[in-house]
């Protein structure tokens, strides 16, 4: 039996050799143009729409993992950011518990979006495309039958036309080409009637695809507002409570900046009241008329408080450094309108291309604004000592840095 069964197994093997042996024949002949070719030309066209909407479907499928992976890493993104908010939300701030509750809806919304992506896109996506690896093997076995049904004919033709015919080769070619034809239409027909129902499927799916993503998006977005605007309310509130200890967050890393805006100067040592000091615009020193000459026409004098924020911001050191006794406005060795200078405490990144870089340790020549009406709430305009000494031009050298990242050098 064991004899038998090997018999067999060899006998299959040798078949299958001579079969993929008369098929290269077969194609070497066509190519040769030697033997001609069925043509199928609407069967052709329907093997290339079966390529092409594989090629979209398993581009499809892979940027729809993608763009799975993208959402599992914006979830662990939130998430941190959510327990970052827990950690420095303190015990006794009114709303922890709410911002607590938050957090946790917050991860699950992100889990039940990921978790639908799945269950309604993808894996509908893995079956539509579970789906052509059998016909794509259907359709190079049909095309190999096709070879053989060829070769068939081309053998029964040859017996035919020969000069000394042989009536039982004759008849046998006709079986075996019987026999192929038969094999090779049966395929034939089913694919010629599933492939245009496959190609004909695909808007459907693309649209039952996108329409399910579209829908899982717009639903998860409208519970995470709901959720941001929770925490929203809850931030509020906490600010309201605490709103005495508010900070701006035009610059960093301090608030020194409103305190200036809000400091008032120190009385004259003859005990006069402290008057709004008219100020020029060229180089921003006291008018002397206004200080020198009794009743020369003293403008009022309003508090320090009720000045405009810009005029106080612009020129700190024209009000302030007369006053304190701090250097000329106009020297020869510092650049023209020179208010005074400060020291960079912290490093500060440029975020444009007006803005001046700075350095811990590098020290700035401040100048007024070419326009003070362009002047930002805590920012002042300089150039670092370092660039004028060698350079002695302003136009490339000077830019706007943050006041609060830098200490007034006296």
């Amino acid at each position: 039996m064991a004899e038998m069964g090997k018999g067999v197994t060899a006998g299959k093997i040798a078949s299958n050799m001579q079969k993929k042996l008369t098929r290269a024949q077969e194609k070497v002949l066509q190519k040769l143009g030697k033997a001609d070719e069925t043509k199928d030309e609407q069967f052709e066209q329907c093997v290339q729409n079966f390529n092409k909407q594989l090629t979209e479907g398993s581009k499809l499928q892979k940027d729809l993992r993608t763009y799975l992976a993208s959402v599992k890493a914006m979830h662990e993104a939130s998430k941190k950011l959510t327990e970052c908010l827990q950690e420095v939300y303190e015990p006794e701030w009114p709303g922890r518990d709410d911002t607590n509750k938050i957090a946790e809806n917050n991860d699950l919304l992100w889990v039940d979006f990921h978790q639908k992506l799945v269950d309604q896109a993808l894996l509908t996506m893995d079956t539509y495309l579970g789906q052509f690896p059998d016909i794509k093997s259907r359709i190079a076995k049909r095309g190999r039958k096709l070879v053989d049904y060829d070769s068939a004919r081309h053998h029964f033709e040859s017996l035919q036309t020969a000069k000394k015919k042989d009536e039982t080769k004759i008849a046998k070619a006709e079986e075996e080409l019987v026999k192929a034809q038969k094999v090779f239409e049966e395929m034939n027909l089913d694919l010629q009637e599933e492939l245009p129902s496959l190609w004909n499927s695909r808007v459907g799916f693309y649209v039952n695809t996108f329409q399910s993503i579209a829908g899982l998006e717009e639903n998860f977005h409208k519970e995470m507002g709901k959720l941001n605007q929770n925490l929203n309310d809850v931030l509020m509130n906490l600010d309201k409570q605490y709103s005495s200890n508010a900070f701006p967050i035009k610059a960093q890393p301090s608030d020194s900046a409103p305190a200036k805006a809000n400091k008032s100067p120190s009385p004259p040592p003859d005990g006069t009241p402290i008057t709004s000091p008219e100020i020029k615009t060229v180089n921003h020193e006291l008018e002397p008329s206004s200080l020198e000459t009794p009743g020369a026409g003293i403008p009022k004098s309003p508090s320090q408080s009720s000045l405009p924020a810009v005029v106080v911001e612009t020129f700190p050191a024209t009000v302030n450094g007369t006053e304190e006794g701090s250097a000329p406005s106009e020297r020869a060795d510092m650049p023209p309108g020179f208010l005074f200078k400060v020291q960079a405490m912290h490093d500060y990144v440029a975020t444009d291309s007006d803005e001046l870089p700075l350095k811990a340790g590098d020290v700035v020549l401040v100048i007024p604004f070419d326009n003070p009406d362009e002047q930002d709430e805590g920012w002042l305009m300089g150039v670092k000592e370092a660039d004028w000494l060698q350079h002695k031009e302003l136009d490339q050298s000077r830019g706007v840095f943050p006041e609060n990242f830098t200490e007034r050098v006296q």
